[in-house]
């Protein structure tokens, strides 16, 4: 069918009293980001619906994209009609038949903003009832959990109908809960906990540490389309590229072996402090989970937080690899993921490293490098770019990424 409007409505939205208009602006702000290569389309965002006008644009597409948008609870393919009862008659029995088999049931539920109109929602609801029932063999009204809803809103602007209720992300809109700072490695369980905080309403930035010659382009690649898919969520996300070459060799002349990736670590941290700062961020989000690796063992983790003041937050920390992996196949990250390009949390790895490192040992060999020096140059080298839904960062990498895939 040819679909003219899609009719957006809240869920969670519902429950923010006064601040509800800041939410549903910032959710309209989101949707438009991720529309933005639909030139045509009207985004009007009214305080108990949003109402998207396609003027034309693919209906599927769309309703593709906004299935990916937190704050919306769900959506409806909407066919306007002018307000005249005849058309309404046309078009509803048009879509009940192209549902429609055989034991099906159906209900009309209408709402009537235009109380201009010569008639209201019961004798919409009898009138149009009746014409299903007639043109319409074997169907039978059922008021409680029907098969078809057929959903009518009376408007100044023509009469509204749909048929079909698509789910949405669901969350709150993002950027609603302030702007956070992710740690976005090349693996699993990091792309799991940026999608988890946004889906909370927190504009994510993309930090990526990068450490050429040792990681390649394709591993930056890599990073930034797992960030284009985690785009799809908000509309576009910044993606933060640090130099960290320099940093990790000299960790690895200076510091003991088990110490390497706490110290590392550390400075990773500090380098997510001061740009989190810079940046007007409230807290840094990160993909560890407890026990599953030497680096997110509790003593590891005081080890590495003594660098930072800030909220080191892991939407992550208590589930288990199966449970990463089913969100990251659902979000459709893992395939990126589990590319094998190293990044540069794997590059000198020790073969064994401290599973609780003594905060007192991590502070004193961190003192034989030049933290200072090496995070005024690594700051200094810092990229910036603006990644959107959909974008392809692969390029001259295309070969070899269609091999992985």
């Amino acid at each position: 069918m040819q679909y003219t409007e899609i009719m957006v409505r809240y869920g969670e939205l519902s429950t923010k009293g006064k601040n509800k208009r800041n939410f549903i602006d910032s959710l309209g702000r989101n949707v438009r980001k991720a529309l933005h290569d639909f030139p045509e389309l009207k985004v009007h965002a009214d305080r108990d619906r949003m109402h998207i006008a396609l003027n034309g644009e693919d209906a599927t597409k769309v309703m593709g994209r906004l299935k990916l948008v937190f704050g919306i609870q769900n959506f409806s393919p909407s066919i306007r009609v002018p307000q005249d009862m005849a058309a309404v008659y046309e078009t509803a029995i048009e879509m009940v038949k192209a549902q429609f088999e055989p034991g099906m049931t159906f209900k009309v539920n209408t709402r009537r903003s235009d109380h201009n109109f010569e008639y209201d929602t019961n004798a919409i609801n009898d009138m149009l009832g009746g014409q299903i029932l007639d043109h319409v063999d074997g169907i039978q009204v059922k008021m409680k959990q029907p098969d078809i809803v057929i959903r009518v809103e009376v408007r100044p602007n023509g009469i509204f109908l749909s048929s079909e209720t698509i789910q949405g992300a669901g969350g709150l809109p993002v950027g609603t809960a302030g702007k956070g700072m992710l740690m976005l490695s090349g693996g699993i369980d990091s792309p799991v906990a940026g999608y988890l905080g946004m889906k909370r309403g927190v504009d994510m930035e993309m930090v990526h540490f990068f450490s050429p010659p040792y990681t390649s382009e394709q591993a930056l690649a890599k990073a930034k389309q797992l960030a284009s898919t985690l785009a799809s969520y908000s509309g576009s996300v910044k993606f933060i590229q640090i130099p960290f070459t320099e940093i990790q060799e000299e960790i690895k002349e200076k510091v003991p072996e088990g110490y390497l990736m706490t110290v590392q670590r550390r400075l990773m941290m500090r380098l997510m402090d001061a740009i989190t700062r810079e940046r007007h961020g409230k807290a840094i989000f990160n993909g560890e989970s407890l026990g599953q690796v030497a680096s997110q063992t509790m003593d590891s983790m005081i080890a590495i937080n003594d660098v930072t003041a800030l909220p080191v937050l892991r939407p992550v920390i208590s589930m288990d690899k199966t449970e990463i992996i089913k969100i990251a196949e659902d979000i459709d990250t893992y395939n990126l993921s589990i590319m094998p390009f190293e990044d540069c949390c794997t590059i000198f790895a020790p073969p064994a490293p401290k599973t609780h490192p003594k905060l007192d040992r991590s502070r004193a060999y961190e003192e034989r490098i030049d933290v200072e020096g090496l995070m005024a140059r690594a700051m200094a080298g810092i990229k910036i770019t603006e990644i959107k839904p959909g974008e392809n960062y692969m390029n001259a990498q295309e070969d070899v990424f269609a091999e992985l895939l």
